[in-house]
């Protein structure tokens, strides 16, 4: 994989703290952004992801919300379980909350896998959440990355690479897509590593995609979609290959007769975007999200803090 120098935003852009707590018997790990007692707003990664697939995003948001990103159990640096939920995934995401020493009620924003993650919250504990934002997540079919996990190789059987450089070379993303940022396809890459005895391996768990019952379950979340309790937002990329015109459109339709409907539900795509907006777009996809941070924004809770 051929890498460039990252620029200046982001070399030079507020480094996380690190967080752990346990739920459930797991401990869970996270990054945080961001004054503590600044709004708080919980970052949810995809399947095979972990938090540092946020790490373009999450300090411009650090400017206004106290940011938290957790790795998901199975991913990252949080623990193994035997069994995966959404549900259980829903609690981690709430305690990321609590532990991240933020203010008031936090916002929620998922990003595929994630993204489910996050609807499930809003239907469970809408009443907690000051709202819920679901990246680029379409809902009526599986997730991409558990599409692959059940069809394809690499999240089944993770290979083991002789070296860290070897193994980057073989990251690729699900659904591909063009490498627009090819600095920061790199450097998730290499955080998505750990050593093991022969080499090197992905860092997640291949139970999470392998498992049965696993965690995605596409009529469950819509379902869910239709009951969010809290307000929610949409926000896709442009260009992707998975949330296309039919897809928004039923996400629409669920919302509409949602709790969530009477708020409004802004819709918002994030040009020349694909699937991991995070990665090709970062600058227009915090953009997208500080809109409708904005307008969530409590009447009367006056300017937003800055750094």
């Amino acid at each position: 994989m051929v890498s460039q120098s990252p620029p200046a935003w982001y070399t030079g852009a507020l480094r996380p703290e690190t967080l752990r707590f346990e739920v459930e018997g797991a401990r869970i790990s996270a990054l945080v952004w961001g004054p503590p007692g600044a709004p708080t707003l919980v970052l949810v990664h995809g399947g095979a992801a972990h938090a540092r697939w946020w790490s373009a995003v999450a300090p411009i948001l650090a400017s206004t919300h106290r940011v938290v990103a957790l790795d998901l159990s199975g991913h990252g640096h949080s623990d193994w379980r035997e069994t995966y939920s959404a549900e259980l995934w829903a609690q981690e995401v709430l305690a990321a909350a609590r532990a991240a020493g933020g203010a008031g009620r936090p916002v929620v924003a998922g990003h595929s896998m994630g993204g489910f993650v996050t609807i499930v919250v809003a239907a469970r504990y809408g009443a907690e959440l000051e709202g819920a934002v679901v990246l680029d997540s379409p809902v009526r079919r599986p997730d991409p990355e558990s599409a692959e996990g059940r069809g394809g190789r690499m999240f089944r059987a993770p290979k083991v690479y002789p070296d860290q450089d070897t193994a980057v070379e073989h990251f690729h993303l699900v659904p591909p897509q063009p490498a627009v940022l090819p600095w920061l396809v790199d450097e998730v890459a290499r955080s998505s590593l750990r050593r093991v005895d022969a080499g090197w391996t992905w860092r997640f768990d291949p139970r999470v995609f392998t498992a049965r019952p696993g965690p995605s379950r596409p009529s469950d979340f819509a379902a869910d979609l239709a009951r969010a309790a809290c307000r929610v937002a949409l926000v896709n990329g442009e260009r992707s290959s998975i949330v296309d015109a039919e897809v928004r459109a039923y996400m629409a339709e669920l919302l509409a007769d949602s709790p969530a409907a009477a708020a409004g539900i802004p819709v918002v795509e994030v040009p020349e975007a694909h699937h991991h907006l995070l990665l090709d777009q970062p600058l227009a996809t915090a953009t997208a999200l500080r809109a409708v941070l904005a307008a969530w924004r409590p009447v009367g809770a006056g300017p937003a803090p800055v750094r």
